[in-house]
């Protein structure tokens, strides 16, 4: 599992002025962040608008990306869900041969409990699959506590890491303060990921990475190098625009980035919009800063 260590990002999905989905950007973005030192790739998250994607959609860009990737870098799967029952089928009946891990969101909507959100997991952990438990509450309307997040850890090691998303630093430090030597923790917050990864962390699976590749991936390796003054540089250069990409929504802000260096066409599928004329305003011209 150690394979899935620095900056994995969560890839959009580019899509035409028709709406259908553009496999000529994705496959630029695949080669963009490849070349640019992006450690893994991942696959349908929350990022690639994948709620509005159709089942079959989804099978053509996990395909595609698989292919345009050629082996070249680790990738994850996203497979997460409020039922979890299907979600425990879905993981069982796809082909992950291809895939280190399945990433794994806490259910949303339903919020269940503590031992519910226990249960969900044991149920995913007997899959045999090797998963990523993603908690982001923001989203979700449920946190993942730590003392659950510790108890999965410690019981099922095919649970061997979590994305953490919540909005309290201290929840991160605390897993890492107690979590089993074989448990992974990657910051799930891309403003989070130096100190997290500071503090024991493997990393971030990152939005803004797949924009500046280059930057982050070289902040978190000067991390684990414990070059901490070096890595505070260009997270200070970054946070302006970390900041800004998220400030009316995931992943509005990242699409203009990516149009902006001309990797992807700047289109989102409803409920989702482009990002506001004065967002772009502002986004593009930090861009020019930087």
């Amino acid at each position: 599992m150690s394979r899935l260590k620095g900056v994995g990002v969560a890839l959009v999905t580019p899509f035409n002025e028709d709406l259908s989905v553009d496999f000529d950007s994705l496959t630029k973005l695949v080669e963009y962040n490849i070349e640019n030192g992006t450690n893994y790739l991942v696959v349908l998250g929350t990022t690639a608008e994948a709620a509005t994607l159709s089942a079959e959609e989804k099978k053509q860009v996990t395909d595609h990306i698989v292919k345009a990737n050629s082996k070249r870098l680790p990738l994850v799967l996203g497979i997460g869900g409020n039922n979890t029952l299907e979600i425990k089928k879905q993981i069982e009946e796809t082909d992950l041969s291809e895939f280190d891990a399945v990433l794994s969101v806490s259910p949303y909507y339903n919020k269940p409990n503590q031992e519910g959100l226990y249960q969900h997991y044991k149920m995913l952990a007997e899959t045999g699959k090797p998963i990523i438990i993603y908690n982001v509450p923001g989203r979700t309307g449920q946190n993942v506590e730590a003392s659950t997040t510790l108890r999965l850890a410690k019981e099922f090691p095919n649970l061997f890491m979590i994305k953490e998303a919540a909005p309290n630093i201290l929840q991160y430090f605390d897993i890492l303060r107690q979590k089993p030597a074989n448990f992974s923790l990657v910051s799930g917050d891309d403003e989070f990921t130096l100190p997290v990864t500071l503090a024991g962390g493997d990393g971030v699976i990152s939005v803004i990475g797949q924009g500046y590749p280059k930057e982050f991936s070289t902040m978190v390796q000067l991390a684990f190098d414990g070059k901490v003054k070096e890595a505070y540089e260009i997270h200070n250069k970054l946070v302006e625009i970390t900041r800004l990409i998220f400030a009316e929504g995931n992943p509005c802000g990242i699409k203009t980035v990516l149009a902006e260096k001309g990797i992807i066409k700047n289109y989102l599928r409803l409920p989702l919009v482009a990002a506001s004329e004065g967002l772009q305003a502002k986004i593009k011209a930090e861009m020019a800063k930087l």
